[in-house]
């Protein structure tokens, strides 16, 4: 395929690095050519110093032609500019990397259909989430969401003390938002049916809608009802979006900020959040702030040399688990070391989206739940699809052993019941084996 990138950041870059990597035609676009002749000296590109939102220069590059525009700069409204600029001049799909939650959120406007762009990407949203689900399931042994967070998928081990214990799925009174989609026992996987009964130590895969999420998951995991201590060093924008996606979910949530007027703008923004203006790493505060009775330490500032150290820091203190942002892998191999539990990037989140993006099948593979066994898969139905649309679930033939577990329809996200009907152009979460794939493309696209 033919891609071109505007903006050689360290988004722009890995993006190019990974898609170069799978042999694609990549151009970058750069103000700074001193940044693309660094780029020239490690990748296989095609380089060009200008400015993406000047047609001419986006001509120069190919967007005409292009399969993917992706625009990664740092700026959101040149991003914007550029990527609408490239789909009026013909180029296929168009990403665009925003981290303004105004843009991104379509708050008075949807920016992206306005502007005539395929999708928004904001790499800090999707970090904030696996963040902040990875700190709402401490057991869990995967986490996937879709569909902007509304929907979310947990692995929960099952304590000796869950309410579940000793009775069948028929019985436990799942709130209709949620599904158990498998279970893990030993070393057999299989996909339960209203008669399963669940076992201690069992492991199962809960699906629902994010707003009542908690009161399912309660029924398999007797510690999440615990309110639980977080200590985040960095008032970032990534900062913001984890203490979004904890609010009203149990957690009580310190942020140390060392600029006092970003510091008094979180406590503003941030009403369920404590905000202190202090530095955590060379001062006494997290003794202080009993950073060893914490549940989780977040560092999360724009230095990840800094996060590194923090991180470990807080960890050699007594913080059960310690989170570092980082940027790019140089450390990687160090974290596990120095008793860094996680570590997450931006960068690698926006890749994700991207390449998950540029699977052009009707049918696109998302996770591995159980290998072989619960395949995740998202599908799109044709707006001109007839076959299994407008009817009731239970009407439909689908595969052996496969699951629809959530809906994407327009602005609305919902799970299924029996009586829910597919329509076209709804994106649809479906768990099956192996095998379904091939059966669901042909349910659903004819193809």
């Amino acid at each position: 395929m033919n891609i071109v990138i505007c903006g050689a950041g360290e988004v722009g870059r890995h993006c190019a690095e990974v898609l170069a990597a799978q042999h694609h035609n990549i151009t970058v676009i750069d103000r700074r050519a001193d940044t693309l002749s660094e780029l020239d000296d490690v990748l296989d590109v095609r380089s060009l110093v200008g400015h993406g939102g000047h047609a001419n220069v986006l001509l120069e590059a190919g967007c005409a032609k292009a399969d993917m525009f992706i625009a990664a700069t740092s700026d959101d409204e040149i991003n914007l500019l550029c990527a609408s600029v490239a789909k009026a001049l013909g180029a296929g799909k168009v990403i665009a990397r925003v981290h303004h939650s105004a843009y991104f959120e379509k708050r008075g406007l949807d920016y992206a259909r306005h502007l005539g762009i395929d999708h928004l990407v904001c790499p800090e949203y999707s970090t904030g989430l696996a963040i902040a689900s990875t700190l709402r399931s401490p057991g869990a042994l995967a986490i996937e969401q879709f569909a902007r967070g509304k929907i979310e998928m947990q692995q929960l081990p099952v304590g000796d003390d869950a309410k579940a214990v000793g009775h069948e799925l028929a019985d436990l009174k799942l709130p209709a938002s949620a599904r158990v989609t498998a279970v893990k026992r030993g070393e057999e996987a299989f996909l339960p049916d209203a008669h399963t009964v669940i076992q201690r130590g069992d492991i199962v895969i809960l699906v629902g809608e994010s707003k009542g999420f908690d009161k399912a998951r309660k029924l398999f995991d007797s510690e999440s009802g615990r309110s639980r201590k977080v200590i985040i060093l960095g008032g970032t924008a990534q900062c913001v979006w984890v203490c979004r996606a904890l609010k009203g979910k149990n957690f009580s949530i310190r942020v140390f900020e060392t600029d006092p007027l970003r510091a008094q703008e979180l406590s503003g923004k941030l009403e369920w959040v404590t905000v202190l203006n202090a530095d955590a790493v060379n001062t006494d505060a997290l003794k202080d702030e009993r950073v060893n009775m914490t549940d989780a330490f977040l560092a999360l500032t724009d230095d990840e040399e800094r996060n590194i150290l923090a991180a470990a820091r807080a960890k050699t203190m007594g913080a059960a688990s310690a989170v570092a942002m980082l940027q790019r892998s140089t450390y990687q191999h160090l974290l596990e070391h120095i008793g860094i539990d996680w570590s997450f990037s931006p960068r690698t989140a926006a890749v994700t989206k991207v390449l998950r993006l540029l699977d052009r099948g009707p049918v696109k593979h998302l996770a591995t739940l159980v290998e072989g066994i619960a395949e995740v898969y998202e599908l799109e139905v044709p707006i001109g699809a007839t076959r299994s649309v407008n009817k009731p679930l239970k009407e439909l033939k689908l595969p052996a052993n496969t699951i629809l577990t959530a809906v994407q329809r327009g602005d609305e996200v919902f799970v299924p019941g029996a009586d829910s009907q597919i329509e076209p152009g709804d994106t649809v979460i479906a768990i099956g084996p192996d095998k379904a794939r091939k059966e669901l493309r042909k349910l659903f696209s004819g193809k």
